[in-house]
């Protein structure tokens, strides 16, 4: 039942991805800054962590888990050191996403042939 929960979460924000690539002029970079500002916002309200408790990997994995990750880490950074936790919150706790996604692209690197349009 997880499974299918985490499918159906994930599967619908993708739909809604691909539904705003294809119905708006919107490019692809501007969809992805907006999944992590309304993960950020969801985050911010609330609303995002039941969601994640009830599908797990479906709602974490996409650029709007991504975005509650940076205010969950940014809310228990205030709690834990004050005003100074606005600036340290949300890179401690997402480092492990982005060092991870700095890596495998430096490794695509070597294996590939990247071309500048």
């Amino acid at each position: 039942m997880d499974f299918l929960k985490a499918f159906l979460i994930g599967g619908l924000i993708c739909v809604i991805g691909q539904l705003l690539i294809d119905c708006t002029k919107l490019t692809p970079a501007r969809i992805l800054v907006s999944f992590v500002v309304i993960g950020v916002i969801l985050g911010g309200l609330g609303i995002y962590q039941p969601l994640v408790e009830w599908a797990g990997a479906g709602a974490t994995v996409p650029l709007t888990g991504f975005g509650n990750t940076l205010v969950q880490g940014t809310k228990e950074a205030i709690r834990k050191d004050g005003a100074l936790g606005i600036l340290t919150g949300p890179l401690s706790s997402a480092s492990v996403g982005i060092t991870v996604a700095m890596v495998c692209g430096l490794i695509v690197s070597f294996i590939t042939k990247p071309k500048s349009k």
